[in-house]
């Protein structure tokens, strides 16, 4: 058997009420701006978005919401995450549901420090080499 070292520094955090915990981890990692992406209506409808613009409010953390996430999810919405986080000198995103609200969260982050498209790492023409940090609230247990 080949050795190897596998190295994943992911935290979770896992139960009730944990949403209130978001400011305070975003804080900890230096999060000051944050880009608040979401989907459809339910993360409004439930409260869950209000707990959590509430739970940066606490720490002082500026947030800018991009919503209505569809799923499969369409480049522009990734292109306004992008502009949004370049013109707001967002520094943090959060994904607030499930797969494809996290997926529009990763390529917005990822495309916000690439200077070229970010259709270029979809068509293998570009490798990453920085992005902003990625932060989520799971809304749907099969995703992720």
């Amino acid at each position: 058997m080949n050795g190897f070292v596998y190295y994943s520094p992911t935290k979770i955090l896992f139960g009730k009420d944990m949403e209130w915990e978001v400011g305070r981890e975003i804080a900890a990692q230096g999060g000051s701006r944050v880009l608040l992406v979401y989907g459809g209506g339910s993360a409004r409808k439930s409260g869950l978005l209000d707990r959590v613009e509430s739970a940066l409010a606490d720490e002082g953390i500026s947030f800018w919401c991009l919503g209505n996430v569809q799923p499969n999810p369409l480049l522009e919405r990734v292109y306004d995450g992008i502009e949004l986080i370049r013109e707001k000198k967002i520094d943090f995103v959060l994904a607030v549901g499930g797969g494809s609200v996290i997926d529009t969260a990763k390529a917005a982050a990822l495309g916000a420090e690439y200077k070229g498209d970010v259709w270029d790492f979809y068509e293998h023409l570009a490798e990453p080499k920085k992005m902003l940090p990625v932060g989520c609230i799971l809304t749907l247990p099969a995703s992720g």
